[in-house]
């Protein structure tokens, strides 16, 4: 069950940057060292919903049923339109600016988790992540699964912060340049635009 060879696959998968380490970056850029702990812990408890389903055999059940994929697709496809916009927008959730509101941590991860519920390809993924790496016992299938996603999740979560940290550290080098600020709001609104684009093309 666990091996070597998971932990490998599982950091690499991790480090990929995706939809949850923007978010992550754009919350330590934006708001500093806090933000990007609980961007970090909200996209990671945003697997667990995941995780249940591929356990219980509900990703299959998603997977089959175009209306109910369809309905999670276009609220995180509209989610992650939003969240462009809140790039853009002066005050906006990861607006990077100088000075910030604070926000209330629950908030920020509650949104981070967010992204990871409303993307309906996930159940699916994990499935297809664990189902190589258990021993093929039936009796202990639940178990090794949700092990397996229990290490998974703390690696999230551990890169992640890494990479909040890291982003929280150049945060206060970009803050005396209107410019570059101007460019990360474009550059994040645009990337996350383009994600909301290549999920609404996903098919169950």
């Amino acid at each position: 069950m666990l091996s070597t060879q998971f932990l490998l696959t599982a950091f690499v998968v991790v480090i990929a940057p995706g939809t949850g380490v923007l978010y992550t970056l754009a919350l330590g850029l934006g708001r500093g060292r806090r933000a990007a702990m609980w961007a970090a812990l909200g996209c990671t408890f945003g697997i667990v919903p995941h995780l249940l389903a591929a356990t219980l055999g509900l990703a299959a059940v998603m997977h089959t049923s175009a209306l109910l994929f369809n309905i999670v697709k276009f609220a995180g496809v509209g989610y992650l339109l939003y969240l462009a916009y809140s790039a853009l927008r002066s005050g906006g959730a990861l607006a990077v600016e100088p000075s910030t509101n604070p926000e209330p941590g629950f908030a920020i991860a509650r949104r981070g988790a967010l992204i990871n519920i409303l993307n309906p390809k996930l159940s699916i993924f994990f499935l297809s992540l664990l189902t190589p790496f258990l021993s093929g016992n039936p009796a202990t299938v639940t178990t090794e699964i949700l092990t397996l996603g229990s290490i998974f999740m703390a690696m999230t979560f551990a890169v992640f912060v890494l990479y909040g940290l890291f982003a929280a550290q150049a945060r206060a080098r970009i803050l005396g340049s209107a410019r570059i600020m101007a460019w990360l709001n474009r550059s994040f609104a645009a990337i996350f635009a383009l994600l909301a684009g290549r999920l609404a093309l996903e098919r169950a």
